[in-house]
């Protein structure tokens, strides 16, 4: 037998480490599962130019010259009026929620302007908290007025008698670190606090440690909680750090109430530690538990409107978007952030991490009592 080489020994760890990988299911789903998802996310779900846009309308006498500018403005491919007719306030609180991408308002005296040729004007405020949303829409108003009344009037096409003025809201100059610095902080607590919590508790199953975990006179509610809580202050000292050198270095407006963005956070971390807690019931290794981590991790980045345009997603992966913790907190920190909403405007993104933090903590006890009880 050949002391340096032999293809029966070959065959034989061959053979060993085909059988250890069918038996490592998690690894296997991992190879598998993540090349599939990314196709289907980058092939399906993303796009950096988004389309049929929300939109509310302000116009307290809706001519025939305001209808064609609205039927200009949808033509374009990027405007959706789901609201119309509304009030300046009603308009003001859609946009400060995020229900609407523009508020259009239009002038009671924009048709007879426009008849007479006296310099009629009309208002579109665009919700830049996200620069890259807004830009394509903004970019084709130049043609809209004159396309339009040419269509309703006959108007020359060398002068028309309307101004469209476009105010960026929330981020005028278009900063792009307005949008992803508040956004990079939910971000880094994910991927920390869920790796972290997630390999923790697999370590105590890979050391053998476990067994004297569970002879204490302590109930499963007792252990999450004596796991997660010092990730807790782990989390604080990294939410610090973000938020300092946002304003110290990027100088990202702070415009809301701290103390609200203070409350959003602790329960977003809440909410990701009992996730961490809840993977590390199911992986038995701790490279199973950091590729469960990152399975997770990776569509949470794509859908949630961090990396690519909400709005530009199809509706399915809106849905699906809805799904992860972290969609709801962006909409919540750069609503407080930069638009200054108040508690109520936010309600709907508190109550939805809430509710995630309840139900990933049922999970989690659940399994906690069936996997180690």
């Amino acid at each position: 037998m050949n002391r340096f080489f032999s293809f029966i020994r070959l065959r034989a760890l061959l053979a060993k480490e085909t059988i250890q990988m069918r038996r490592d299911r998690v690894t296997f789903a991992m190879m598998l599962g993540v090349p599939l998802v990314q196709l289907m996310l980058f092939g399906f779900a993303i796009n950096t130019d988004p389309k049929e846009l929300p939109a509310a309308l302000v116009a307290p006498t809706q001519d025939r010259f305001t209808r064609a500018m609205v039927s200009a403005l949808e033509l374009t491919g990027y405007y959706r009026f789901t609201a119309m007719g509304t009030t300046a306030a009603e308009a003001e609180e859609m946009i400060t929620k995020g229900d609407v991408s523009f508020v259009v308002t239009v002038p009671s005296d924009f048709g007879r302007r426009v008849e007479r040729g006296d310099g009629a004007t009309m208002l579109i405020e665009a919700d830049a908290t996200d620069p890259s949303v807004a830009s394509g829409a903004i970019s084709t108003l130049s043609t809209v007025a004159r396309s339009a009344l040419q269509r309703e009037a006959g108007i020359a096409a060398a002068s028309p008698p309307v101004e469209i003025i476009v105010h960026r809201r929330y981020n005028p100059e278009g900063i792009t670190q307005y949008n992803i610095v508040p956004g990079l902080l939910g971000v880094i607590l994910q991927l920390t606090m869920v790796m972290m919590t997630a390999m923790a508790l697999t370590r105590e199953v890979e050391r053998g440690t476990m067994e004297n975990l569970l002879s204490m006179p302590a109930t499963p509610l007792e252990i999450m909680l004596g796991k997660i809580v010092p990730f807790l202050a782990v989390g604080a000292v990294q939410v610090a750090v973000v938020l300092i050198a946002a304003k110290a270095v990027f100088d990202v407006p702070f415009v809301g109430s701290l103390s609200l963005v203070l409350a959003g956070i602790f329960v977003f971390v809440l909410a990701l530690v009992i996730l961490g807690y809840l993977i590390s019931t199911l992986a038995r290794t701790q490279m199973q538990a950091m590729q469960l981590t990152f399975f997770f991790f990776l569509p949470s980045l794509m859908l949630s409107g961090f990396m690519f345009p909400y709005r530009g997603m199809p509706q399915w992966a809106q849905l699906l978007g809805e799904v992860f913790p972290l969609t709801h907190f962006l909409r919540l920190i750069r609503a407080v952030m930069l638009k200054g909403a108040e508690p109520a405007t936010v309600a709907a993104p508190f109550a939805a991490l809430g509710l995630f933090t309840l139900v990933l903590a049922l999970l989690a006890l659940l399994r906690f009592r069936r996997t180690l009880d």
